[in-house]
């Protein structure tokens, strides 16, 4: 623990795809600086499980939220306002993609991966600006995406879906300073997380020799800077994509094409 147990004391925060990896982690260090937070995703025995393990840190509530259905998405806006009466930190972590080439990506695992994405991202934000952030003149929204410095070849659709959220980070940064509303990105590289459960382990081997830094990166550490961003102490960075890559947005090839 780097930062004060009391940093987010009296604040609410939602992290979506709060059930593991990053998302989970970083529930668990706003709950160690004092946030009240909610956590979503669509599997409520993923959610029960990650409730268990994150409450001995503080109070967490949790909630099945499919981000690509605004009803659902309006429902958990409605909830946590009767419950909690406010929201400070929205992080915007749900998301989902699968690796092939462009020509192999069907039309339905294109629409599958954008709606998601781009437009599950679009459809929580927009519905918390609107419910809490926009009538309280405060708040603050991460957008956790991917390294999409260099285009992202093997996933032209999470890449696609991944740079309008990006686009969209600079964009609302921009229209909603005037309530108060502050809106970055990070962009992870290659995390030592569950996600990486889903791609076959000859895609996965080798990987840290495409990094400077040899190995990498940790959840724990894609937490950390978040909880910065999202901190009082970033209050002057508004509109930003961090990357937290190792350097291997500088080096490397992460595809063998």
């Amino acid at each position: 623990m780097i930062f004060n147990n009391t940093l987010f004391k009296d604040k609410v925060a939602l992290v979506t795809g709060g059930g593991s990896g990053i998302g989970k982690h970083i529930a668990q260090q706003l709950l160690q600086t004092g946030a009240r937070v909610y956590i979503t995703g669509r599997k409520m025995d993923k959610l029960e499980k990650a409730s268990e393990a994150l409450g001995v840190f503080g109070p967490v509530h949790y909630q099945s939220c499919d981000i690509r259905e605004p009803d659902q998405i309006q429902a958990l806006a409605t909830q946590i306002k009767e419950e909690a009466g406010q929201l400070d930190v929205l992080i915007n972590n749900a998301g989902g993609q699968f690796p092939a080439m462009a020509e192999h990506i069907s039309e339905n695992g294109w629409r599958a991966v954008i709606n998601n994405n781009l437009n599950g991202t679009f459809y929580m934000t927009r519905a918390m600006a609107n419910t809490f952030f926009i009538p309280q003149k405060s708040g603050v929204i991460i957008n956790i995406i991917v390294n999409i410095y260099r285009g992202f070849p093997g996933m032209a659709h999470t890449g696609a879906a991944r740079a309008g959220v990006d686009n969209l980070t600079k964009t609302l940064a921009v229209e909603w300073s005037k309530h108060n509303i502050r809106v970055n990105a990070i962009a992870p590289g290659l995390i030592q997380s569950t996600g990486m459960d889903n791609y076959p382990p000859e895609l996965v081997k080798g990987l840290a020799d495409t990094i400077p830094w040899k190995r990498l990166g940790t959840t724990e550490e894609v937490a950390y800077l978040t909880l910065f961003m999202a901190s009082p102490v970033a209050d002057y960075i508004t509109g930003e994509t961090v990357y937290i890559d190792g350097g291997q947005r500088l080096y490397g090839q992460q595809f063998q094409i």
